[in-house]
């Protein structure tokens, strides 16, 4: 046994435990501090904190948006806006009869998720930088509303901001109404972020095409957590127009909207206490910076160039201090292929996906051109060919991602749909990719829990809440991706962020991924891409495993000896054609696939 695979479970556990701790320190005396804060008795360091309280409030969705999905959201001042509005006119009865101030902060959270969900419908089709000035433009019309509507709004004159009575009442009072919201933002999103959606999320993020092959529905996904940030938006205005005691247009900044976005940034995406303290960071330089607070832009934009260059991952790289422990060298992969019974069904009879007539052009290249195909549970069919035969444009047809312009697909002799990829997982279809795809910032254990999505049952509201059913999902899918990364050889590395790991490493954590649906049919392309002969081999041997257990395996791959040596049959294509089909042997002395493809 290797250095990597002989830890004990007396080892594993304290090593969490360990982890665990390290990660509540961090919270306990921020707690702490933020508890204590009134003891100074110093009202300026109160509004400070009153300010930054507010700002996390909105920052803490936001992070989910921006930090977690990767959306670039500039223009989320707007929520802020909407909320202090919708609070600051209810409570002060300029909409019907005046609102008890808790009342009319509630109806300010509603409208911030509303247009929440609103702003963040184009996130679905637009990338990047469009969708940043969707939501830039957005803010904008909020202000130009919030000028022209004066019977509600005051105009450029502005309206009085609502007062809270006991036992939130200004002053500390305030200050604890405000710390004790951001607590509870703070904890709702961390508990997304550490199930099975926060995952999702930074799938999405970072590896898109996984993600899908894995069941995830980005649009559901996106919309759900646009309307939680909208809704923590909303409230964190109200509180603003508190705080302001009296709200102009002037007040709502697109330097306030920069702040935000780079409070996340140089917090650290993916992290949950990386953009608190960057929030707070943020919100207390220009107050001890008097002096500079013409050039806060600017310094901001330094601040960010600096973390840019200098810490890439931001604070919540500062403060990982387990992944700065040097890992051990000359790692081995030795898969434990009796192990697959767990972590597989057993599937019973035959089963088959068909392929009949397959024909896929792209402009003037016909990348598959009339091509039938039979995968068979139990077996494992190999598909091999020159660079450019089409042998990865198949694969993408089965998992959906491409859709042929004419043939069929039949799964046990019904028709399966061409599209939606996220909808590959429910028929128990899974795959691996050429480069794999992973995410770096995320340990080997949630890169591996990702493709078990689909088994959760709790809902996002059931898991923001950290209710029974979701804690039951998370410790179910924990062991179910313990139990993969054994199978494949790598559970000793379960807590390592996937980045650090080597090459061959990430293509096995690649399969644990894929395994972890349980599959009825595997995908595998060009798996052995990168591996020193004897991974090969070891892969061939889980592979072939795989197949025993009934699953069907259709694999990709260059290596000629691997195919040979573990296919059950083989399929050359040759310019989007099938060139040959037949038994290992029989292609060994097929003279067209030797001329074309084997060589002499």
């Amino acid at each position: 046994m290797t250095d990597t695979t002989a830890s004990t479970p007396a080892r594993a556990g304290a090593t969490s435990w360990l982890g665990k701790l390290e990660g509540k320190i961090s919270w306990i005396l921020l707690g702490l501090a933020g508890l204590a804060l009134p003891l100074l008795d110093d009202s300026y360091i109160g509004v400070i904190a009153q300010r930054a309280c507010i700002y996390w409030v909105l920052s803490a969705g936001l992070n989910l948006v921006v930090g977690y999905a990767g959306q670039i959201a500039i223009g989320w001042v707007s929520m802020l806006t909407l909320g202090a509005y919708t609070t600051a006119a209810l409570a002060a009865g300029r909409v019907g009869a005046e609102w008890n101030p808790y009342l009319a902060l509630a109806a300010g959270g509603v409208m911030g998720a509303i247009f929440g969900v609103i702003v963040g419908l184009p996130a679905l089709r637009l990338r990047t930088f469009y969708f940043a000035m969707t939501t830039l433009g957005f803010a904008t019309i909020v202000t130009q509303v919030a000028l022209a509507w004066k019977d509600v709004t005051g105009g450029g004159v502005g309206t009085p901001g609502p007062t809270f009575p006991w036992p939130f009442e200004p002053g500390w009072g305030f200050y604890y109404f405000c710390f004790i919201l951001a607590a509870v933002a703070t904890w709702m999103t961390a508990n997304i972020g550490s199930s099975r959606y926060g995952r999702a999320l930074v799938a999405i993020r970072d590896a898109e095409v996984a993600a899908e092959a894995s069941g995830i529905a980005k649009p559901k996904l996106l919309i759900m957590v646009f309307l939680l940030a909208g809704a923590l938006g909303g409230v964190a205005g109200g509180l603003f127009a508190s705080l302001q005691s009296y709200i102009t247009p002037d007040a709502f900044t697109f330097e306030m909207s920069v702040l935000f976005f780079i409070a996340i940034l140089i917090g650290g995406r993916g992290s949950i206490l990386g953009p608190v303290l960057g929030t707070i960071i943020l919100t207390a330089l220009p107050e001890f910076a008097a002096p500079l607070v013409q050039w806060s832009t600017f310094l901001y934009a330094v601040l960010l160039l600096a973390i840019v260059l200098l810490v890439p991952g931001g604070i919540a790289d500062l403060l990982d201090f387990k992944n700065r422990r040097p890992l051990t060298q000359h790692r081995e992969i030795v898969p434990r292929t009796e192990l697959l019974k767990r972590a597989l069904d057993k599937t019973d009879g035959k089963h088959s996906i068909v392929l009949k007539d397959i024909a896929l052009h792209f402009g003037g290249v016909r990348a598959i051109d009339g091509l039938d195909l039979e995968i068979r549970s139990g077996e494992v069919h190999g598909l091999i060919g020159p660079n450019g035969s089409g042998k990865t444009t198949t694969l993408n047809v089965i998992s959906g991602y491409y859709r042929p312009k004419t043939g069929t697909m039949k799964l046990d002799g019904a028709d399966m749909p061409f599209d939606q990829p996220h909808a590959r997982a429910s028929y128990r279809i899974a795959r691996t990719f050429q480069t794999p795809r992973i995410v770096g910032a995320a340990s080997v254990l949630e890169n591996v829990m990702i493709g078990g999505t689909v088994h959760g049952q709790a809902t996002f509201t059931e898991a923001m809440l950290s209710l029974p059913r979701n804690r039951r999902d998370e410790k179910l899918l924990r062991q179910a991706a313990m139990q993969a990364l054994a199978t494949v050889g790598l559970e000793s590395l379960a807590d390592v962020r996937a980045d650090r790991l080597q090459h061959s490493e990430l293509r096995f954590i690649e399969i644990a991924r894929a395994l972890m649906l349980r599959p009825a049919f595997l995908m595998l392309d060009e798996p052995a891409a990168g591996l020193s002969t004897e991974e090969i081999k070891r892969l061939g041997a889980l592979i072939k495993a795989i197949s025993r257990e009934g699953t069907g395996v259709l694999l990709v791959e260059h290596h000629a000896d691997l195919i040979f040596d573990i296919c059950d049959r083989v399929t050359v294509l040759n310019l989007g054609k099938e060139l040959a089909a037949g038994t290992p042997a029989e292609i060994r002395a097929h003279r067209e696939v030797v001329s074309a493809y084997l060589g002499a």
